[in-house]
């Protein structure tokens, strides 16, 4: 594992239609945070879901 993949924390980000962006939820690892902004993609909302270190 790299240091970039170890950030403290891994945030799933959202932004609206309206290009507003929400902080969804905090992961502790990259893996957990890509499936959980996978997920919430796969349920064909139009908003778009990112995941950044923290």
């Amino acid at each position: 594992m790299t240091a970039e993949d170890r950030p403290a924390h891994w945030v799933v980000w959202r932004q609206d239609d309206n290009g507003n962006r929400y902080e969804v939820r905090r992961c502790e690892t990259r893996e957990e945070a890509d499936a959980l902004a996978a997920e919430m993609e796969a349920r064909g909302h139009k908003q778009l879901y990112w995941v950044a270190g923290r």
